[in-house]
């Protein structure tokens, strides 16, 4: 039998801390892979991140059940906020026909969105022109919609000039909008 030339190669006996360090090892994949499972389990129970916001409804292309004859209906105003707390926002719009002259009475208007493709669409009317109001002071905040409504005390008051002075508050309840009038009606 002929010899190496090589000596023999210290990997190639085994010795006891060749067996520690092995099982050291092993046991290092093990842990190691255990609690990378266990974070991983761990995710879908956990915090999950928050959907993305939804966009509240704009004003552009919606019908608003207003009657201009031939001028159009322009947005005075408008606000946003989640009126319902359904997480998706509403838009609140002060709407009147474009008139040439005098002071054309503001009709307050609730759009929504129903389906994500869906046009927005007018759900509610809180303000009719038919009751002669213009609409100052308007906001959506914490769910509500405030205004303050100047109006007159008969027919035969000119648009110019309101007589009275209103502040409300609508807000969502069982299937609604209710008004309340914080301060009451008061003359101008």
């Amino acid at each position: 039998m002929q010899q190496s030339a090589v000596p023999e190669l210290a990997h190639t006996q085994t010795r006891p801390i060749h067996w520690v360090a092995t099982a050291t090892a092993v046991s290092a994949v093990v842990a190691l892979s255990s609690a990378v499972q266990s974070a991983t389990a761990a995710q879908p129970d956990g915090p999950r991140a928050k959907p993305a916001p939804v966009a509240a409804p704009g004003t552009a292309g919606v019908t608003f059940p207003l009657e201009c004859g031939p001028v159009k209906a322009v947005v005075a105003k408008e606000a946003s906020g989640d009126l319902d707390k359904d997480g998706r926002p509403e838009t609140v719009a002060v709407v009147h026909c474009d008139a040439s002259m005098g002071t054309p009475p503001d009709a307050v208007y609730v759009i929504t969105r129903g389906a994500e493709d869906a046009a927005p669409r007018v759900v509610a009317t809180l303000v009719d022109t038919k009751d002669r109001y213009t609409v100052t002071d308007f906001a959506v905040r914490e769910g509500a919609v405030t205004a303050t409504l100047l109006g007159y005390s008969s027919p035969e008051v000119p648009n110019c000039c309101p007589d009275l002075e209103e502040s409300v508050k609508w807000q969502w309840r069982d299937g609604v909008f209710v008004r309340s009038t914080p301060a009451g009606a008061r003359g101008v």
